[in-house]
């Protein structure tokens, strides 16, 4: 089972500096809040798939597509009760869907699984220690650097332990399967007392190893691996800027994308 999200390829993408790639993933999100209308939304969808196919990434696309469905999904059907607009489709008492609500909603699950994508375009085409060094390069201290480092490490390992846990409990005979959905969900919790054990051990592992090479936060290091910026990586920059200040110059400036003006 393989439980790590990077995919060791080739692409530009991958080639890009870390820094790069942070800076392009917070630019991305904003972009991603320049509009709040399914159309225009939809386009910024297209672009970032477009993004992940050039990186080689939908392998984890095919692997998380029911979450970015169930976002979606969920954001289309929950929003339209909390925003009003002046089309109305469907009241009940002090409910109220309205054309512009509905479709807020849709943009909203749009930009939900945006921003997923976003992030699994980064953790597919960048490795921890690319990160770490990234951190560093951009004047993060090393303390900050190291626990983010392994906080994204620690998450796939746990994840394994966990389908480590299910599997030997459904060889034993737990039945996973049958039962409504909260029956089934149910059955999930008892798995997390073992796996609970586990995160507390391999923590105190962990700590125990760091303590034996005597490891220093506050310590001068040198790193193996050196991230160089190259004209690739300011060209992407400098373009992703530039369709920042034309988005926000399309939203704020000629007030178009907005399906209800007065939210994000």
């Amino acid at each position: 089972m393989n439980i790590f999200l990077y995919l060791d390829n080739n692409t530009w993408i991958h080639r890009l500096d870390p820094r790069t790639k942070m800076i392009g993933v917070l630019i991305s999100f904003s972009i991603c809040l320049c509009f709040n209308h399914p159309l225009y939304m939809a386009a910024i969808s297209l672009a970032i798939t477009w993004v992940a196919l050039s990186a080689k990434a939908m392998q984890n696309f095919w692997r998380l597509r029911f979450i970015l469905i169930l976002l979606i999904i969920f954001s289309t059907v929950m929003w339209p009760f909390f925003t009003k607009g002046p089309t109305p489709l469907w009241s009940l008492g002090s409910l109220q869907v309205s054309q512009e609500s509905l479709l807020y909603g849709m943009a909203m699950g749009l930009r939900l699984a945006t921003f997923v994508g976003i992030g699994l375009i980064f953790l597919s085409t960048t490795r921890n220690e690319e990160l770490t060094n990234g951190l560093i390069r951009m004047g993060c201290p090393y303390p900050i650097a190291f626990a983010l480092s392994t906080a994204l490490r620690l998450v796939p390992t746990f994840a394994g332990a966990g389908a480590t846990i299910i599997q030997a409990q459904v060889s034993r005979g737990l039945d996973l399967e049958s039962g409504n959905i909260f029956s089934r969900m149910g059955k999930f919790i008892p798995q997390a007392v073992p796996l609970f054990i586990y995160a507390i051990r391999y923590t105190n592992l962990l700590a125990m190893a760091l303590e034996s090479k005597g490891f220093s936060p506050e310590s001068k290091r040198t790193l193996y691996y050196e991230p160089k910026m190259r004209g690739i990586d300011y060209i992407v920059f400098v373009f992703l800027i530039l369709i920042l200040g034309l988005l926000l110059y399309v939203r704020l400036g000629l007030h178009l994308g907005a399906i209800i003006p007065g939210r994000m």
